[in-house]
């Protein structure tokens, strides 16, 4: 596997500073985690929701202190070195369905709900506006059903959803879900597919990048 870069600072898209949508997630976040990468990025890496985080680590401590979506030790790292790994180091924008840390109360995350989700659907809809990318690669569940609504799709089986592309009518890319990458190895084999056989058929439905754009 490739190690990632982590992310510069400057490259962070701040939607709504201080939103205030959600009350039960402003009293429990750090920071807002919004999206990160460049604004002429062909790829769109969507996560659910960033996690609790770890304020003492190195570098790697996780949106919810880093303000930066996916920048936490374990998914972060594990999704960027995947995106290097077939080809896409660079021209990735990653970013969150739900943009805050919900917390469930003993210093752990749980699954945003139905509202939190509704309520950030329109700083989603921002960033993929301005990014226009020309795929959209949702991890997991949540971040899967984000991404469909903003078709009026609904989601019925995830895992037979992924790597399986379609193509939204609103905005014109095509949408490539992953498993997320903290149960990745967990539901691998579930889908019949060995590590290097996923990677191989996710950088099949990606676009070709330029040498400029993978470094």
């Amino acid at each position: 596997m490739t190690d990632p870069r982590f992310p510069e600072t400057e490259n962070t898209l701040v939607v709504e500073s201080d939103c205030s949508r959600c009350p039960e997630l402003v009293e429990c976040r750090n920071r807002i985690s919004w999206g990160v990468g460049p604004r002429d990025a062909t790829v769109v890496v969507v996560g659910e929701a960033p996690g609790a985080g770890n304020p003492d680590a190195e570098r790697w401590q996780g949106g919810n202190w880093t303000g930066m979506s996916y920048t936490a030790q374990h998914s972060g790292r594990r999704i960027r070195e995947t995106m290097a790994t077939v080809g896409h180091e660079g021209g990735v924008f990653y970013t969150n369905a739900v943009k805050c840390f919900p917390a469930d109360g003993e210093g752990s995350n749980r699954a945003p709900s139905a509202d939190e989700k509704s309520n950030c659907l329109d700083h989603l809809v921002t960033e993929l506006e301005t990014i226009d990318p020309d795929v959209v690669v949702p991890t997991g569940r949540h971040a899967t059903e984000s991404i469909f609504s903003l078709d009026e799709r609904s989601l019925g089986g995830f895992l037979d959803t992924v790597l399986e592309p379609v193509e939204s009518e609103r905005f014109g890319y095509t949408i490539v879900p992953l498993l997320h990458p903290a149960y990745r190895d967990v539901w691998l084999s579930r889908l019949g597919y060995e590590l290097d056989e996923y990677f191989e058929e996710l950088a099949s439905l990606l676009p070709s990048m330029s040498a400029d754009e993978s470094h």
